[in-house]
């Protein structure tokens, strides 16, 4: 085993500051890297030290390995930990690190190479003898057998990219004349968007729940499931709202969604922290979607019911520890909301909401953590994911967890930019939400719904877009930044 001493964090904001925190707990030194937007970021300020990496653009900074590599080379860091969105799920960048000397907290490059691609991953989870959604395993070579597929699955179906995320060449077919169509814009989706146009087929669960299992791994073989989280609320693929555990999950369903998890990612000999995303559908058959290679976002509601450290979790393994718990010394403790804070106008379709935050103010309370990374007087960066933080809120019960939700919501305060706020609160005030009778359409079935509600705000549409225009081109003029450029939502699966 060989011990971590210094960590640098490669990576901003929120998950930065988290990391940062646990390694600081244990005992272990901190290393910042940060871009010209950054400078005075919170986690640039709280580190032990703080390398310049770069220009804000992130290709020119948090995407460049070669400044990385030389930052933690300079500082004599002991390991990288990537975060998540950014380099987390490159495989070249974990070879790089592990060649370089240095100890990669996360898993192999393997393993990222196997589960990254979703074609790949099908077939290990069709050998793990994980149920799938009906369709195809290997990429699409022609229209013919597209069409041959389709009629053995039947409409509707979905068109998916295997590389890449966030509904990037993903298209939903629903008769046999658009096929040829709907194929050839996803494959050219994929290929300008992850650089590689293969698409695959698989039958549309209509009524969709996205629930995910959170697994660990160690370096000795072993492997446990710390339950599920609920990720149904979401909208153009991006999560909104998650908790944990799921309302809809027996726990019959729950023991074998996690078996079948620990199966699957014991299957590619993963190590570390990954999460192994399935649908379900209305008569609680679920189906393998994909694994993710890293930390996610919604960490902290798993955190919340078992009470463990998943950062610290993941530094253990990452210096060869073996895993401290067994599974059936996992118990479930109350309820866990998340809700991402995303400077997004939620009366505008989400529209980013760039500017300075005038007034920031969260909530406090014994039940109550607030992941984020900023202040009042901060400004709002084009270049990166425009999430602010995260409120997590753990309750007795659900129920219980929801009500202590909406009064957090009431006391976060924040002006200057529009956030996704009251979006959350009518969320969490919904009849199906309370009721736990909700799918993944949530959003597109009741937007319009929310809107009605705000009249005002409604009126006010045009305005904000002509604002978010005139501020743009303002930002473009005195920092030559390419609007076209910028990586909204690369880190928010």
């Amino acid at each position: 085993m060989k011990k971590i001493n210094k960590i640098l964090i490669a990576n901003r904001g929120e998950i930065a500051l988290r990391i940062m925190r646990t390694a600081k707990r244990l005992g272990i030194s901190t290393v910042a890297v940060y871009s010209d937007a950054d400078r005075k970021a919170p986690h640039v300020l709280f580190a032990d030290e703080a390398v310049y990496i770069g220009a804000s653009p992130s290709r020119e900074s948090y995407l460049n390995m070669d400044k990385i590599l030389t930052a933690a080379k300079e500082t004599k860091a002991d390991a990288i930990h990537p975060g998540y969105g950014f380099l987390s799920e490159n495989p070249l960048f974990a070879t790089a690190v592990e060649t370089a000397g240095l100890i990669f907290v996360g898993p192999p490059a393997s393993a990222m190479i196997q589960m990254g691609s979703k074609i790949a991953a099908k077939k290990t989870a069709r050998a793990n003898q994980v149920p799938l959604v009906p369709g195809t395993d290997e990429a699409i070579t022609s229209y013919e057998f597209a069409l041959n597929i389709a009629r053995e699955t039947g409409f509707p179906l979905l068109i998916k990219a295997s590389a890449g995320g966030g509904g990037k060449g993903m298209r939903l077919v629903h008769r046999e004349e658009e096929l040829e169509e709907q194929m050839k814009m996803a494959s050219n989706e994929a290929l300008a968007a992850f650089g590689d146009g293969a698409v695959f087929i698989e039958k549309f669960v209509t009524k969709p729940r996205h629930i995910e299992i959170q697994v660990f791994c160690d370096q000795h073989g072993n492997g446990i499931y710390l339950f599920e989280r609920e990720c149904s609320i979401q909208r153009r693929h991006q999560k909104i709202v998650e908790e944990a555990p799921s309302s809809c999950l027996t726990p019959e369903i729950r023991k074998q969604m996690g078996s079948d998890a620990v199966k699957l990612a014991l299957g590619c000999n993963y190590v570390g922290a990954g999460t192994i995303e399935f649908l379900v559908d209305e008569q609680m058959n679920y189906y393998f979607l994909e694994m993710n290679t890293r930390l996610q976002v919604e960490h902290p509601v798993t955190e919340m019911i078992t009470g463990l450290d998943l950062v610290e979790m993941q530094i253990r393994i990452a210096e060869g520890h073996p895993l401290s718990i067994l599974q059936n010394d996992l118990k479930i403790n109350g309820h866990a909301i998340e809700i991402r804070v995303c400077a997004e106008d939620p009366f505008n379709d989400f529209l980013p909401s760039i500017g300075t935050i005038e007034t920031y103010q969260i909530p406090k309370g014994d039940h109550i953590r607030v992941d984020d990374s900023y202040q009042a007087g901060m400004e709002i960066p084009i270049e990166y994911d425009p999430m602010i933080g995260k409120l997590i809120i753990h309750g007795r019960d659900r129920m219980d967890a929801i009500q202590k939700m909406k009064a957090a919501i009431s006391e976060f305060k924040i002006t200057g930019v529009e956030t996704i706020l009251p979006f959350c609160d009518f969320v969490l005030s919904h009849k199906d939400f309370i009721s736990g009778q909700f799918d993944t359409r949530f959003v597109s079935l009741y937007y319009d719904e929310f809107k009605s509600l705000y009249p005002n705000a409604i009126e006010s549409e045009a305005a904000s877009i002509i604002a978010l225009k005139a501020y743009l081109d303002e930002l473009q003029i005195t920092r030559s930044v390419k609007v076209t450029g910028n990586q909204w939502g690369n880190t928010t699966n």
